[in-house]
């Protein structure tokens, strides 16, 4: 059943999100908008960005109904971020989680984004642009977070999404800056990163944080028996905590791979996270 509500998601995000009409034309007919695009022009980054953001079904600016924010890396048009809306207002349409604002941050150089300086050479060698992790963390708190709280009708709540190079980010974050979301949806997170340094070193950044009241849900596919070891690595440290204001989900959905698992990962942890309904 689940399979089934998932593929209905991928279809009917692209005929029911945002189903108003626009000036804009193609061969006389209106163009079906999917969502809000705004940009910065970032100081951290040196760089224009752009953020597509899906608003629910019954937003309006003057309400004063608001909404969490569910942040997607990888959240170009082109990539993860209509997947996820579509999967945000399926799941809106049938009450099973609560109507949520949806952030995608577009992409200019994942590789560079993603990552922290990896002391490997081979790391270097292969994403020679990498390590610009610390700077697209200060765009996402600076930034991105400020001019979606300013602008639009939010309730505090905030979520992360990422997936691979996008999980190993999200981590990354947990462990270095964890207020800035209150729950994490890391897919197969690619920890291998720096010869497995932050996930070796995740019960110091742990115990730092002796306090965290936080949602997690990890999850992966049948992937790279490595991709298995630092997922589980990660798991393994955040239970050894022993922290009970933490609520974890880890959920390896092995009839998936890297390339297929987001889709389900997502869903299913949409359900955990949330409870159902609003």
């Amino acid at each position: 059943m689940k399979q089934i509500f998932i593929a209905a998601a991928i279809l009917i995000s692209g005929n029911l999100l945002f189903a108003q009409k626009t000036d804009a034309r193609y061969d006389g007919k209106n163009i079906f908008p999917f969502g809000v695009v705004e940009e910065i022009d970032s100081k951290p980054l040196s760089e224009k960005r752009v953020l597509n953001i899906y608003l629910p079904d019954g937003y309006h600016p003057d309400s004063v109904k608001t909404y969490p924010v569910i942040y997607v890396l990888d959240g170009s048009a082109n990539e993860d971020f209509p997947h996820i809306a579509g999967l945000v207002q399926f799941m809106n349409m049938y009450g099973l989680m609560p109507k949520s604002i949806v952030v995608g941050i577009a992409n200019v150089d994942r590789y560079r984004d993603f990552t922290y300086p990896s002391s490997v050479k081979r790391d270097k060698k292969d994403i020679p642009t990498s390590g610009g992790s610390e700077k697209f963390i200060a765009f996402v708190e600076k930034e991105v977070q400020p001019l979606i709280e300013k602008n639009y009708k939010t309730n505090g709540h905030k979520t992360i999404v990422g997936q691979s190079l996008g999980g190993l980010l999200a981590t990354e974050i947990l462990f270095k800056k964890p207020y800035l979301f209150d729950d994490y949806i890391i897919v197969s997170p690619s920890l291998w990163w720096d010869n497995e340094k932050m996930v070796n070193s995740a019960d110091t950044y742990l115990n730092t944080h002796k306090n965290l009241n936080k949602k997690i849900y990890v999850s992966l596919g049948k992937e790279h028996p490595v991709m298995h070891e630092v997922a589980d690595k990660l798991v393994k440290a955040i239970r050894d905590t022993n922290n009970k204001n933490i609520e974890l989900y880890y959920e390896p959905i092995l009839e998936e791979n890297h390339a297929t698992i987001l889709h389900k990962a997502v869903y299913a942890a949409f359900e955990k996270l949330n409870g159902g309904g609003e």
